[in-house]
Formats: structure tokens, C-alpha cells, sequence
């Protein structure tokens, strides 16, 4: 199977998605699974998973609810309160769907950089293994050595890092995103999305050269087996087309790494999230 590992789905409305400027009005508007499908197809893809936009049980429930109906909709990466004495019920309930694969936090919005090291997000987190279920990582380059903490305590837990760490782009800055990602690649129960990286660039003015440098660092800290296509649609769209997203990655891999193409653009992803055809 052809993946897109990650996306996302939402009913826009300005109070719940407050982070949707001006600068973004292409988001400011609904996006159902219907029109995914259409994409994925064009582009050869198979199936997709789609991520939590929402820190919201409810948006959780729903996107279980868009699996059930969507066959391309292969796993949902949801939001439970992971500091909440009641996180145990809470993965009890939505457990119960299949579709169920993973968890996310909004680490980078959190305005305490070490969010990610409080005793109560840990017990959350301590959890998730035993449900089956990954994590994944949504950073800012600076959180990086905080999640390298995380990593080390919980070498049991599969965790992805989203849209490569967010290194900025925009401006050619490097450091210390590389050095931090090669440490943090060392642990091998983390895997890495290929996903994110237009809207960190100049959003209008990119070539695809501009990303060769941050691909070619993520392609020396991690193996091949422990990266996976992601378009982020439909934010990528404030900067160009899906097609046009999923290229970046598609192109360079056949470039730097053809044997790797299958892995990275759908069996790693599929193992790691444990999807079915």
C-alpha cells in the first residue's frame, strides 16, 4: 500500500481553529473526507491517516466515525487528556474502535517548553503501550531535547517525530535541529515523518532544493525503515498542491534512495501504525 501518514480532516469554524490567520484564508473553510479521496486516487495512493487538528474528545470520536464510513481511511492518530486522572477510561472508550492507532498532543502550543516532562503527561503517556497505540511527537525544534528525554524513559513506546521537527526552513538555519534529530534518530523505537517541511519554508517562493539540505540530515540520522510520507493536507495547501507536496519527498527518494521508495511511502507506515489492506 501507498500511505499518506498524515492529514487532516475539519468543519472550520473560527473559535475552534483560532491558529488560522489571514495569511492561511485558503484553510478558513471545511475539509471532509470526500475530497482527500479524490487526491489520494490521483496521486496512486491507497490509504491515509488521518491526525487529530483538535485537542477534543469529541473531534476524536468523530474522526472514528469518518473511518467507519471511509474505506481509504486506514488509522486515526486521536487526542485523549493524557493529564487526566481519567485517561485510562478515556482510552477504554475509543479503544474499542480499530481504527484507533495513535495519540497526539500539541506540544509545540503548550506555553510550558517542558510540557512533555510533567509527572501527569508521563503517566499518560506510560499507558499507551499497552493499548497498542503510538505517539506522536508535534515540535518545535527547541522541544527537541525535552522529547529526547521522553524517548529515553519509555524505550517500549513507539514514537514519530511529525513534520521532520519543524527545522526552519525558511531561513537555512541548520543548527541545532541536526544535531538534536541525530540524537533523538538514535533511538530506535522513534520513526520519522517526511511530512510538513513547505510550511516551514517561504511559502510561495520554494524550490525543492530547499529542502534537499534538512532531507539529506534526516536521511544520515535515521534509517529508511523509520521514515513515512505525510502530505498535511490540507495546511500544505497555503503553500501549493498536494501533488505537488507529495513530489518533494517522492522525487528526492527516487534521486538518493529508489530501493527505499515502497518502505517510505507506505510499509513503514503501515507497520508502524499496524493498518490493514
Amino acid at each position: 500500500m501507498k500511505i499518506d501518514a498524515h492529514h487532516h480532516f475539519w468543519a472550520y469554524n473560527e473559535q475552534e481553529f483560532p491558529w488560522i490567520n489571514q495569511q492561511m484564508s485558503e484553510l478558513q473553510r471545511d475539509f471532509f473526507p470526500k475530497e482527500l479521496d479524490g487526491l489520494l486516487k490521483t496521486q496512486g495512493f491507497d490509504g491515509s491517516v488521518v491526525v487529530q487538528a483538535r485537542q477534543s474528545m469529541e473531534e476524536t470520536r468523530w474522526l472514528l466515525e469518518q473511518a467507519e464510513k471511509y474505506d481509504y481511511i486506514k488509522g486515526v492518530v486521536g487526542w485523549v487528556d493524557l493529564c487526566s486522572q481519567d485517561v485510562t477510561e478515556q482510552l477504554n472508550q475509543f479503544t474499542k474502535s480499530p481504527f484507533l492507532k495513535g495519540i497526539r498532543h500539541v506540544i509545540h502550543d503548550e506555553p510550558d517548553d517542558l510540557f512533555m516532562l510533567r509527572e501527569d503527561f508521563q503517566r499518560g503517556v506510560s499507558l499507551l503501550s499497552d493499548y497498542g497505540l503510538t505517539y506522536d511527537l508535534l515540535l518545535f525544534p527547541k522541544h527537541i531535547p525535552y522529547a529526547l528525554e521522553l524517548v529515553k524513559k519509555f524505550p517500549n513506546q513507539q514514537f514519530v517525530l511529525d513534520h521532520i521537527g519543524k527545522p526552519d526552513i525558511k531561513n537555512k538555519i541548520l543548527s541545532p535541529w541536526q544535531e538534536d534529530l541525530k540524537e533523538l534518530a538514535a533511538h530506535k523505537n522513534v520513526y520519522v515523518k517526511l511530512s510538513g517541511m513547505v510550511t516551514e519554508a517561504d511559502w510561495r517562493n520554494w524550490t525543492k532544493e530547499d529542502f534537499k539540505p534538512y532531507l539529506d540530515v534526516v536521511f544520515q540520522a535515521f534509517d529508511p525503515t523509520r521514515m513515512m510520507i505525510g502530505s498535511d493536507w490540507p495546511v500544505c495547501t497555503v503553500s501549493d498542491s498536494y501533488q505537488s507536496v507529495l513530489g518533494i519527498v517522492i522525487d528526492y527518494v527516487e534521486q538518493f534512495a529508489p530501493r527505499y521508495k515502497d518502505p517510505i511511502l507506505g510499509e513503514n507506515c503501515a507497520r508502524f501504525y499496524s493498518l490493514k489492506e
